[in-house]
């Protein structure tokens, strides 16, 4: 499976997470994140990253259970790197992998990508009052809730 990417940038299966927490940790949806926590992510799901010069320069991660959904995630490009369509060739690889075939859903999170998902085919959610989210729940909070009270 070949994606164009500009000379000099290769695209490749898997992530550095060294690299990966050097953008994350100052990003604005990960701001602050542990090293420990971006390796323990990247080795629990599926990581592309392009490499210039030896060194990673964009990543992506979809978390999925590779038959029904997945959560397209952490997407970044170093700023001297964007422009380049370097996240749309990401994208676009991991959409067409043949491990991530016969999906029902795809999600994702953005503040401001919203252009470039569409051009790959994304849309907001028809019904956002079907999607929940809990958001860092405090650490005392009970994890076994009956659902029926």
């Amino acid at each position: 499976m070949s994606v164009a990417l500009p000379d000099g940038y290769e695209l490749r299966e898997g992530a550095d997470p060294v690299a990966a927490h050097g953008y994350l940790a100052r990003s604005y949806w990960a701001s602050g994140i542990e090293l420990e926590v971006v390796e323990k992510a990247l080795a629990n799901s599926f990581a592309v990253s392009v490499i210039k010069d030896g060194a990673q320069v964009a990543m992506a991660r979809v978390i999925t259970d590779h038959a029904t959904f997945a959560y397209l995630a952490d997407v970044y490009v170093l700023e001297t790197h964007r422009g380049r369509g370097l996240a749309k060739a990401m994208v676009a690889f991991l959409l067409a992998h043949p491990r991530l075939q016969g999906l029902r859903r795809w999600l994702l999170s953005t503040v401001d990508a919203q252009p470039l998902y569409r051009q790959l085919g994304w849309r907001e959610y028809p019904h956002p009052e079907r999607m929940m989210t809990l958001d860092n729940p405090p650490a005392d909070s009970p994890r076994n809730v009956d659902v029926h009270e």
